[in-house]
């Protein structure tokens, strides 16, 4: 089993990660923004990804130290669970409908990290929560991870779909990318013979 646990701690945040990438899509997120809870929940479930994560942070000044440094553990959480990605298909993509809103999300687990992120929403929030953490998150977890990550909202009027929408489409590309590939063994997907 691919596992990981990460220990973060600054002095904004304090962060747990536990994560199993072989898992069920089982989730126990508990971080005090209600809504990014969620989306972590959405993320677990279509990676189906094993997700304990708990954070403590500093919202009294807003959710954006929690909702960043989370995006940081879980990538590096996931760069360590991978180790030398030895057997995975290593490229994922997916085109998810959510009602209004459509998502393409394309990704590779080269170690090179970087993120084009071509989502607008509608509105500054959802609740409470601000829309521009999304990329927020997704470009620490692409950063810390070595994610070469393409998130594309092709459609959408409502901000909740869209993030949500994102978030699944960015998970179900994460399942194919993680998968062993059968037809490979325990070989590195690289040329070069290491990612």
């Amino acid at each position: 089993m691919r596992k990981a646990s990460i220990t973060r701690r600054t002095a904004e945040t304090d962060i747990t990660v536990d994560l199993t990438l072989d898992g069920t899509g089982r989730y126990d997120n508990a971080t005090g923004v209600g809504f990014f809870d969620h989306m972590l929940d959405q993320l677990a479930r279509h990676a189906l990804l094993d997700l304990t994560l708990r954070a403590k942070g500093d919202l009294h000044i807003d959710d954006h130290h929690t909702v960043e440094d989370c995006g940081i553990a879980l990538g590096q959480a996931m760069a360590q669970a991978m180790g030398d990605k030895r057997g995975i298909r290593r490229y994922g993509s997916c085109l998810l409908p959510m009602d209004d809103a459509l998502v393409r999300a394309a990704l590779d687990l080269s170690g090179r990290p970087y993120l084009v992120w071509k989502v607008d929403f509608p509105t500054a929030k959802i609740g409470s929560f601000d829309t521009e953490l999304v990329r927020e998150f997704f470009q620490a977890f692409s950063t810390h991870g070595g994610v070469t990550l393409h998130v594309t909202a092709l459609e959408g009027i409502n901000s909740h779909h869209i993030a949500e929408a994102a978030f699944k489409a960015v998970a179900r590309a994460l399942r194919d990318a993680l998968e062993p590939d059968p037809r490979k063994g325990d070989a590195v997907p690289s040329t070069k013979g290491m990612l």
